[in-house]
């Protein structure tokens, strides 16, 4: 008797794979399968029907076969990562054991099983310090952090998977997520959270005494660091048309999802001032060692390619979405797992 079909999405109880999951059972139909151990993840970010959590270890052949056997999985989303860029410089072999090891064990798996579409869940970390601005896809690759090493040796384990063993690919490195779900629903639960957004917002709340602004002597126009901020519902539709392009047959690719527009932490801070009509508590400090001064994406291959591009521009949106999810029905929280 044949195994019924299913997707299955690593580390999809997360800040972006919920959304992702969220999008892929509104718009898909399809069965999905989420496995995730909730270490950072968390059970009532999957607020959809069809979809099932499995909690478990990625780096366990004894999960991933119990899911393998269970179901014909027909193609893999792949989140679960640590993503701490200032964890990775002390904590090195952490994040290569989860980063690179564990989805061995899921790849191996996919070879057994026939699966042949894998989204990788990368990052703009993979360039390292940028040699030009807008960052395309074909900007050298130079990690300057071990999150960022790890990511990109993934992407090369998966190239030798397609040439291999037929495992086609999509490799989408994005660059700064935020914002929350539009009904408000799921959003950005990180403890602790490091990125500058609800930090930010957090320091007004109350929940956080302050933000700290990690440099102020970078080479940018107000010497804080500029990034490129992507809507999380963005990023989630991006992945569903990754999976369309490759079951339209396509061949492997990566793309930057990015909107091109780059925001720089002080404005970050004086748009949250706008927005609340509060006053940002900022305390200055010294840089973070492995933080580029710059990083802005060039996404036109992402539409050209996948016909992905951001529907959600405005950094001021980013901010008030991000506002919402802190003082919506959740207050920013999810309850205990």
């Amino acid at each position: 008797m044949p195994l019924p079909p299913a997707i299955l999405v690593t580390g999809g109880a997360g800040y972006i794979g919920s959304h992702t999951v969220r999008h892929l059972a509104s718009t898909t139909g399809e069965h999905i399968v989420v496995l995730d151990s909730l270490e950072y993840g968390h059970r009532d970010a999957l607020v959809s029907g069809n979809v099932e959590l499995i909690i478990g270890n990625m780096a366990d052949p004894a999960v991933i076969a119990g899911i393998f056997s269970r179901y014909q999985i027909t193609a893999v989303l792949h989140f679960a990562a640590y993503a701490m860029v200032g964890e990775s410089m002390s904590e090195p072999l952490k994040y290569y054991a989860n980063n690179l090891a564990a989805p061995l064990v899921l790849l191996e798996a996919m070879r057994q099983h026939g699966t042949k579409h894998f989204i990788f869940s990368s990052t703009c970390a993979t360039f390292g310090n940028p040699q030009y601005v807008p960052m395309d896809e074909h900007h050298p690759q130079e990690p300057i952090n071990p999150y960022g090493r790890s990511k990109l040796m993934l992407e090369q384990v998966l190239r030798d998977c397609d040439q291999a063993f037929g495992i086609q690919h999509v490799i989408l490195r994005y660059f700064n997520a935020s914002g929350c779900s539009a009904d408000g629903r799921i959003g950005e639960d990180h403890t602790p959270e490091s990125h500058i957004i609800p930090r930010t917002l957090m320091a007004i709340t109350g929940e956080a005494p302050h933000v700290t602004v990690f440099g102020t002597d970078y080479p940018t126009p107000d010497g804080t660091c500029i990034r490129d901020y992507v809507h999380v519902q963005d990023l989630a539709e991006a992945h569903v048309c990754a999976l369309h392009y490759l079951r339209r047959g396509q061949r492997s690719t990566h793309v930057n999802l990015s909107t091109g527009t780059g925001v720089s932490v002080r404005q970050i801070i004086n748009l949250a001032e706008s927005v609340t009509g509060r006053t940002v508590p900022v305390v200055l400090g010294p840089r973070r060692e492995g933080d580029p001064p710059e990083l802005v994406g060039n996404p036109a291959k992402a539409k050209s390619v996948l016909g992905w591009e951001a529907r959600y521009r405005d950094p001021r949106a980013m901010v008030e979405s991000a506002w919402a999810w802190l003082t919506g029905p959740r207050k920013g929280r999810y309850p205990a797992n």
